[in-house]
């Protein structure tokens, strides 16, 4: 399973890189904030909503820590998408949040 570091994503994010994010953390999670421009798909969810996926189009997948979205990598990644796992989560997210 690929991996990015919470720093690495920032510093591509800062650099203009158009990155595929989708956050797998629940709503009340969500709501202490995201990284910008990341979608919401609690994990529990993604396998019902793989057809709002591209598998053309690469993702990063987001969490608390990095173990949920490491989960959703492993089970997206089965289902033939190109997915990174952030790393740390947001509890080493040092950049911006909506």
């Amino acid at each position: 399973m690929k991996e990015i570091t919470a720093i690495e994503l920032e510093t591509l994010l800062d650099e203009g890189q158009q990155i595929n994010m989708i956050d797998v953390r629940e709503a009340d999670e969500i709501a202490t904030g995201k990284v910008i421009g990341a979608i919401h798909i609690p994990l529990g969810e993604v396998p019902a909503r793989l057809g709002e996926l591209d598998k053309t189009k690469p993702y990063t997948l987001i969490c608390r820590s990095g173990g949920r979205s490491g989960r959703a990598a492993a089970f997206l990644e089965e289902e033939g998408y190109d997915v990174t796992n952030m790393t740390g989560g947001m509890l080493s997210w040092q950049g911006p949040i909506e």
